[in-house]
């Protein structure tokens, strides 16, 4: 098994930043090389606010925009 070269704490408090600065859970995966429900159980793990499902062009928002 590797070892990761930052501790726990820091990537989650890593992931929280980069996830509320905009940074969607895929790209997360892909940056990381974890997987979606890792990258996601350890958002949740830091306390994380997390955004609705769909993305900028999820019709419920769209409805909304005149």
């Amino acid at each position: 098994m590797k070892k990761s070269e930052k501790s726990r704490e820091e990537l989650l408090n890593e992931l929280r930043a980069e996830y509320e600065g905009g940074a969607s859970i895929r790209a997360l995966v892909a940056k990381t090389g974890r997987s979606y429900g890792s990258i996601h159980s350890m958002l949740r793990e830091s306390g994380t606010t997390m955004r609705s499902r769909g993305g900028p062009n999820h019709r419920s928002r769209r409805a909304s925009v005149s």
